[in-house]
């Protein structure tokens, strides 16, 4: 299989870029910055395009002769809530076309979407496909509007909508786990939220899955771990995998509630902030209702029913190795 992979730096990306080589497949990817990706795949390197979204230039080079486009590259921080629309959703646009003209016989598109996509749910209550989707901000409704454009597309096409994604790499997880490293757990107010979660290399699988599946063409699918945790639950795993690798005894956290008052101040505070710098950040005013929402919890039964893939990592198992990995980068 020839693959072109977009976001192949990236956390997500760089993960799928080395599970297709381990399994010797061609692998194109799109990248700013060859030296970075240098630096990710060192021992076995993919053939490497330079250029960015909006080079539809560069976008047909990579994608001529393609099989199968993995569409991973989007942004989840911003300037502006507009931004998310033009790199989330008219990047996609860009990359459809390049891949109409590079690669009329491709045989399938996957755009990694995400559960923001569909909204949050009730406590109690996973989310399935079949639910009309509810984003609740910007970024939300930005993956939805790139899933509507690959729907609208004439190749055929596979939508994951992965939940909170954790692993080795991950950057966005480091912060939760500094603060374990101080015995500290923020909560946002009771802790109740419920949350499903799945760890890189299960994502990644579950994209190579739904690759190898006629089944899932046209389909929009959660990947997800069925373990449902609550935030008070996933804080206090964390504090006690991060004071087991630091060989402390595990004690229970200090959890420091957030009003939902406090929260929101803060958001708008740290956006206006971001504003006056120029500075992209993830931290807007309406993130609060991602925050705050009672539930992100999704069912991986429909992926599973169409392609057998499982999410084999759980919970506990996943943070031991994101920790160690994470003292192994000096970060704890």
């Amino acid at each position: 299989m020839r693959a072109f992979v977009t976001g192949a730096t990236g956390f997500v990306g760089s993960h799928l870029v080395d599970a297709l080589l381990e399994q010797d497949h061609q692998v194109v990817c799109l990248v700013r910055n060859p030296r970075k990706a240098e630096r990710l795949f060192p021992h076995r390197a993919p053939d490497i395009v330079s250029g960015d979204l909006s080079d539809e230039s560069a976008l047909r080079e990579g994608i001529d002769g393609a099989d199968v486009v993995f569409h991973v590259a989007g942004i989840t921080s911003a300037r502006s809530r507009a931004e998310f629309f033009t790199v989330n959703t008219e990047a996609t646009r860009s990359v459809l076309r390049a891949a109409h003209a590079a690669a009329p016989a491709l045989e399938r598109f996957v755009l990694v979407s995400s559960l923001s996509a569909a909204g949050p749910t009730e406590r109690g209550r996973v989310l399935t496909e079949t639910d009309p989707p509810a984003p609740v901000s910007a970024y939300g409704r930005s993956k939805l509007a790139a899933e509507q454009a690959v729907r609208e597309a004439p190749q055929p096409w596979t939508i994951v909508r992965p939940p909170a994604v954790y692993g080795p790499r991950d950057v966005e997880l480091r912060r939760v786990f500094t603060f374990a490293r101080w015995g500290v757990a923020p909560v946002f107010g009771d802790g109740g939220q419920e949350l499903t979660m799945i760890h890189v290399d299960d994502l990644v699988s579950a994209l190579l899955a739904a690759v190898g599946s006629a089944q899932t063409a046209g389909g929009v699918y959660f990947a997800t771990h069925p373990e449902v945790v609550t935030a008070k639950a996933f804080l206090e795993q964390v504090h006690q995998t991060v004071s087991e690798i630091r060989g402390k005894s595990p004690r229970a956290p200090t959890h420091v509630p957030l009003p939902h008052w406090l929260v929101r101040a803060f958001l708008a505070a740290s956006w206006a902030g971001a504003r006056l710098t120029g500075r992209a950040t993830v931290l807007s005013p309406d993130k609060a209702d991602e925050f705050l929402a009672p539930s992100w919890a999704c069912s991986p039964a429909a992926l599973e029913g169409s392609t057998g893939w499982k999410a084999r990592i759980a919970l506990a198992e996943g943070l031991e190795q994101t920790a160690r990995w994470y003292r192994d980068q000096g970060y704890l």
